[in-house]
């Protein structure tokens, strides 16, 4: 991942008396005059960092004009470098207010010389050693028709900057470091120390008068509220009715407990879409719940008791009894009771990636993917959710991707703006495949909003929609700082206004965090506060997903699709597409060859279905965007969670070894000895799934013995049958003759028993020496008739008299 630029990953220091000559020469360094960024690039790069400056706290997070006419920054000042620094200040600047969507990102790697309103420098420590920190308060007027102050005077969202100045020992003073963020203006309050209360544009107001925003046109909103979370479910365990499940860790228990990410995400929401709290339901009309399936059947069963494995690489080896029941039963009562009053999707399976779900192509695993999602979510919560609405984790789909969905049927995915060509203003609907009734249509969502959520909380991610351009280190921004940005992103297109004074026709919002949001309680609810302000103060009025479900596209041309580089190299990585394609047919041809049996409530569906899901969970992109991600060769959250997907993939194709190993004939031992030559083998089959299978019996036997094909075989769950199969043999000598079982479509199952067969008929010896002794019988019996015929003694009958 590039990073910012270099001047602004650490400060310029003077290091040399040349470099001091230049920096007393020249006012730029802690001044306000412009400089090139290839000389503070360079200044940067060649000097190492000393001190770090870091966001803690805006206040207000949001101006409006009932809010303090101050914004309060509080921050830290770290040494981190190798001497210490005296004579430590920092000042507050703005840069002009931000005038495209894309701005919202890029106007963070201004340089600093463009953030030219300017506060007054404050004293912040005479001295920091190695190591030490400090923390510091900044505050300045929004406007002041008497004092220093950011001299903003009407709404937008402002790029904001702190700087910090210093004196390295052996140097002079520079600027050191400094920390960016947006600041949302959605409305000014009444000047610092003015005594006017009328509204601007009345005929009474002043220049220091409240500044409301302009409410003429507000924008339709819709906000998702994703609940959703890494695979925690053990592979490789089939279906079973009374077993506990297996965790690959207790992780999520800590999730669901109070002060726990999925806890207080919940949380944030329960309570801001209260009766008492969002009064006129304007909130809840606009937000929907979008729930991974895969977290509820976890949930789920961890609520009625689990253990987790002590090693995820043995699901079936040693395990523990986990402690998070009674969390996972409240959260999901809570859980229950917010989806009942409010909207709900069902995401796709596990937040699989869907271009290499397109790639393995298989019907069974598709469906689990995409249609059972919401059969799961459903009866779990009780609700009936809005159906045929696909949100890919990625916000991309390639064409394969989008052909797989458009075969479902019609359907509104939703994606990023930039996921087609010519890039349509966000909240567009257009068509990416088909221009039928079936048609796959696409809501689209803005790009830098979605962005800036996505680095909210403790796993910032950059998605793999965001230009290389528009990427940069999110280890740059505090936590502080990356939330001030995403509200500033969420609200910038509810203040923007065309040059006539009328508001872009295209402004519909749909407000996109990331599927797996790392966003903790207080985040998360500063997020729907200020989304609720924007309804409140009549920016903004809600707008339900089953609206753009419904609403038309905007145009009748199919948008062609764009997938980046960036998305493949986030995906699934090959290896772990061919062995999940490997695998999936192994299922089906099993699976076809299962049968129901009414005495017993396991299904064959039932058996198979988590090995189906723990194949979607190799395919998950959980996690595959986090930062550092692109450090797969050293370990970075890509690299683990490609081996973690190896590992899946490893432990389903053993469960299903083990699987087809469950069924096989059973050894008879010794010597198999028939009565007869048409006597029939006898046999025994044995099932160790608990489920029915239909087999067929497969002999190699010697051209001497021919065999009677008995045809599909039953064998009952976990028990055996005894086949017998007709037999007729032509020889007396001893035979080997093997046998095996199969499915119906040729899968071999268990080993191949070889019998010992030994019939006590003679065969074709028998036959020869009855003909044989015949002929001779014949010929002692013609020739005494020929004696006795001619009148002539027969040698036999000599020695003989009569009596």
């Amino acid at each position: 991942m590039a990073s910012r630029p270099a001047w602004r990953r650490s400060g310029a220091t003077i290091l040399s008396a040349l470099t001091l000559v230049l920096m007393l020469s020249s006012a730029v360094l802690i001044g306000t005059g412009p400089v090139s960024a290839q000389t503070d690039t360079q200044a940067a790069t060649q000097n190492p960092q000393f001190l770090k400056l870091s966001i803690d706290g805006v206040t207000p997070t949001a101006v409006t004009t009932t809010t303090e006419p101050t914004v309060t920054v509080t921050g830290t000042v770290a040494n981190v470098g190798d001497r210490p620094v005296a004579d430590i200040a920092v000042r507050l600047q703005r840069a002009p207010a931000v005038d495209s969507s894309e701005a919202l990102r890029t106007s963070l790697d201004l340089y600093q010389g463009e953030f030219d309103t300017v506060g007054p420098f404050v004293h912040v420590a005479s001295n920091l050693q190695q190591g030490e920190q400090t923390q510091f308060t900044l505050s300045l007027p929004l406007r002041s028709q008497t004092d220093r102050s950011l001299d903003i005077a009407e709404p937008g969202v402002y790029p904001m900057l702190v700087n910090v100045n210093g004196t390295p020992d052996y140097g002079g003073e520079a600027r050191l470091d400094d920390a960016r963020f947006l600041l949302p203006v959605l409305g000014l309050p009444q000047a610092e120390g003015a005594t006017d209360a009328a509204p601007q544009g009345s005929d009474s107001a002043s220049a220091t008068a409240p500044v409301p925003p302009d409410t003429s046109n507000p924008v339709p909103v819709t906000m998702l509220w994703p609940l959703a979370d890494k695979p925690r479910l053990a592979a490789g365990i089939p279906g079973s009715i009374n077993e506990k499940v297996r965790l690959v860790d207790d992780d999520l228990a800590r999730s669901l407990s109070q002060g726990g990410r999925l806890h207080e995400l919940l949380a944030a929401a329960e309570f801001a879409t209260e009766p008492d709290v969002d009064r006129d339901g304007e909130l809840t009309d606009s937000m929907c719940l979008a729930i991974d399936p895969d977290l509820l059947i976890t949930a789920s069963n961890m609520a009625r008791g689990y253990v987790v494995v002590d090693n995820p690489a043995n699901p079936t080896g040693p395990t523990h009894e986990g402690d998070g029941s009674d969390a996972a039963t409240a959260w999901l009562q809570r859980l229950e009771s917010l989806a009942q009053r409010m909207c709900v999707i069902a995401l796709p399976f596990a937040q699989v990636d869907l271009a290499a779900l397109s790639t393995v192509d298989d019907e069974s695993l598709t469906s689990s993917a995409l249609l059972a999602p919401a059969d799961i979510v459903d009866p779990i919560l009780g609700v009936t959710s809005v159906r045929n609405v696909t949100w890919p984790d990625a916000g991309l789909l390639d064409e394969n991707s989008a052909q797989m969905l458009h075969e479902l049927g019609p359907a509104t995915t939703l994606l990023a703006a930039n996921a087609v060509e010519a890039t349509p203003a966000p909240g567009r609907k257009v068509t990416v495949m088909g221009d039928d009734e079936n048609a796959l249509d696409a809501a689209l969502f803005d790009v830098s909003a979605a962005a800036a959520l996505a680095a909210v909380g403790s796993t910032p991610q950059t998605p793999s929609y965001v230009p290389e351009q528009a990427r940069y280190d999110l280890d740059r921004d505090s936590r502080a700082a990356r939330l001030q940005d995403a509200l500033g992103a969420v609200t910038w297109r509810t203040l923007q206004k065309t040059d006539g004074g009328n508001r872009t026709g295209d402004r519909s919002m749909l407000i996109v965090p990331p599927q797996q949001w790392s966003a903790d309680g207080d985040e998360a609810a500063t997020v729907l506060s200020t989304v609720s302000t924007l309804l409140r103060s009549g920016l903004a009025t809600p707008q339900p997903l089953a609206t753009i479900v419904a609403e038309q596209p905007t145009t009748p041309d199919v948008a062609d699709l764009v997938y980046p580089q960036r998305a493949i190299l986030d995906g699934i990585p090959e290896s772990v597409e061919l062995g999940v394609e490997a695998q999936t047919s192994r299922i089906d041809e099993l699976l076809a060859t299962l049968v129901e049996d009414p005495q017993v409530p396991l299904t064959p569906k039932q058996f198979m279905a988590p090995l189906y899901e723990d194949l979607l969970r190799a395919m998950s992109l959980s996690n595959r965007r986090d930062k550092g991600s692109s450090d797969a060769m050293d370990g970075g959250a890509a690299g683990a969670m490609d081996q973690a997907a190896h590992t899946r993939v490893s432990n389903v194709t053993t469960a299903i070894d083990n699987m087809y190993q469950a069924v096989t004939i059973l050894a008879p031992g010794g010597v198999y000895t028939l009565a007869s030559e048409q006597s029939p083998l006898l046999l025994v089959a044995r099932n160790d799934l608990p489920v029915g299978i239909t087999v067929e019996l497969q002999v190699d036997a010697p051209e001497e013995m021919q065999i009677t094909d008995i045809g599909p075989q039953q064998l009952p769950p976990r028990g055996s049958r005894s086949l017998q199969v007709p037999a007729e043999i032509s020889d007396s000598r001893t035979m080997v003759v093997s046998f095996s079982l199969t499915t119906e479509n040729g899968q071999n199952l268990g080993e191949q028993t070889s019998v010992t067969v030994r019939s006590n008929a003679y065969g074709q010896a028998l036959a020869i020496i009855t003909a044989g002794a015949g002929v001779l019988l014949l010929f002692l019996a013609g020739r005494r008739l020929w004696h006795r015929f001619r009148g002539q003694p027969d040698r036999a009958d000599e020695g003989y008299q009569r009596p």
